[in-house]
């Protein structure tokens, strides 16, 4: 299959768009917000740790908001503007990496492929296919997961909109970050990302206070 996308319950026959979405989005533009996606958790990792060190952390904050918010359904169809946000993505990705080695912080633990993958942009296609929803065999891990991601993308575009009004919740970035770095997580069992999946139910209602 050229793609594998189940985001809306538009997905065809009720499983998976596998050749086009069923909302018109093509096979590279679904790759594309996969390996965006896949990018942005690279970030998290990273940024994570530069919270624990009590760095600066509000430009990967509001970038992986932004991110998020761009691949819900229906949001952006622009395939162009993918392959400059994942581009985008790669050097924030880098540039906090940077800042961490620059503080003497010990990040040769961050080894996850999300962390660490590179490539001309020419190539972005064929890194997309390796990364999407399937990458995941389990599919009861897989669906948890994407799940939550799904409920998180949510969060996003409500957090956004409050963003831009000029409201902010610290406590919601955080967890943003603690979940997509959570979804690259193979330790963690059924009952840990049904737990997860409930915490990110509870931030979705604080996004929406936030909003109203």
């Amino acid at each position: 299959m050229s793609m594998f996308c189940y985001q809306c319950q538009e997905a065809a026959a009720g499983t998976g768009c596998t050749a086009m979405g069923v909302c018109g989005k093509t096979s590279a533009l679904a790759n594309s917000q996969d390996l965006l996606l896949y990018t942005l958790k690279g970030i998290a990792l990273f940024n994570k740790e530069a919270r624990i060190h009590m760095l600066d952390t509000s430009e990967a904050d509001e970038f992986i908001m932004e991110g998020l918010f761009t691949t819900i359904t229906n949001a952006n169809f622009d395939y162009d503007f993918f392959s400059k946000k994942i581009s985008e993505a790669l050097q924030l990705r880098e540039k906090v990496k940077a800042k961490l080695i620059e503080n003497g912080i010990e990040i040769s633990d961050i080894k996850n492929d999300a962390a660490v993958w590179l490539t001309d942009k020419e190539k972005f296609d064929e890194k997309a296919k390796t990364v999407g929803v399937l990458k995941t065999k389990n599919e009861d891990i897989r669906s948890l997961r994407e799940l939550i991601i799904y409920g998180v993308k949510g969060l996003a575009a409500y957090v956004e909109h409050a963003f831009n009004l000029g409201y902010k919740n610290a406590e919601i970035f955080v967890f943003i970050e603690k979940t997509l770095v959570s979804t690259l997580d193979d330790t963690l069992t059924l009952d840990e990302l049904v737990a997860l999946t409930i915490e990110t139910g509870k931030f979705g209602v604080e996004a929406m206070a936030l909003l109203d």
